[in-house]
């Protein structure tokens, strides 16, 4: 990509998508649904040859961005109030396209970021649907991780780390009540919760934010009494972030829910 540098910033990324290999279509399930809507996609290797010419912006929360996140990408949730604005003047300020992102091939936040900001008036608005983790295993060096250059990709918690602290339904509330005061945490956020408890009020209510002291303190306070930890979030999904808060503070006894709450809500009929 050097001999592109000075071209314009559209132009680049276009020659990279003539350059790049075709990509399997099943491995990417929500290209052909957005397709229709002109929202591009970029290949992982079009990204790291455009950086220069591009502006990525991370649709996801603002924990999952402080958690892993692509080295100077600009953090702008399509759950922000303020999202249109802030897309406006962000292609604006830098004069370069736009390239959202978010967890994987399965996440639509990124493509529902992209048309957002096209609808806002973002003219060119495209998305790297490969996901964060794809990036931090092809360019670590280019990947932050809680605030720290990330040194290699086996720091990233691999599938089978995460899936041995998932408890299906039945597992999870049989190691809560064998085990001796336990400490049951709901990291939903207020409108996910909407006052509902799971566990007849034996469980803590603490969002999954950047700055939520209550869950530092709760942490400390269940690794100095040996407490075993139970973690339960809307889908499953959020805990995978916050697993990586817990090992980096030595974490030993926690487990999460599978699929979070609304598992329990579709057994119950609800959903």
């Amino acid at each position: 990509m050097e001999s592109l540098k000075g071209l314009p910033a559209a132009l680049v990324l276009g020659v990279a998508l003539l350059l790049a290999g075709p990509a399997v279509a099943e491995d990417f399930p929500l290209r052909d649904k957005y397709a229709s809507v002109g929202v591009p996609p970029v290949e992982t290797e079009e990204l790291a040859g455009s950086l220069d010419a591009v502006t990525v912006v991370d649709a996801r929360s603002p924990y999952e961005y402080e958690t892993l996140h692509i080295q100077d990408a600009v953090s702008i949730p399509l759950a922000s109030r303020d999202f249109n604005e802030s897309v406006r003047a962000l292609a604006e300020e830098s004069g370069q396209p736009l390239v959202f992102y978010c967890n994987g091939v399965t996440c639509a936040v990124s493509y529902k970021a992209a048309l957002k900001a096209k609808e806002a008036g973002v003219a060119d608005a495209r998305v790297y649907d490969a996901g964060v983790f794809a990036w931090a295993q092809a360019h670590p060096e280019q990947t932050v991780l809680l605030g720290e250059p990330l040194q290699s990709a086996d720091q990233l918690i691999a599938d089978e780390a995460f899936k041995g602290r998932v408890l299906d339904e039945d597992a999870f509330y049989a190691r809560i009540q064998s085990s001796i005061d336990p400490v049951i945490i709901d990291i939903r956020s207020k409108d996910q919760r909407q006052g509902v408890s799971l566990f007849q009020m034996r469980d803590r209510h603490v969002p999954l934010t950047n700055d939520n002291q209550e869950l530092g303190w709760l942490v400390q306070a269940a690794m100095t009494d040996q407490r075993p930890m139970f973690f339960v979030d809307a889908t499953g999904k959020q805990v995978r972030w916050l697993q990586y808060y817990l090992e980096e503070q030595g974490v030993a006894q926690y487990w999460f829910l599978e699929g979070g709450a609304s598992k329990i809500y579709e057994g119950m009929g609800l959903q």
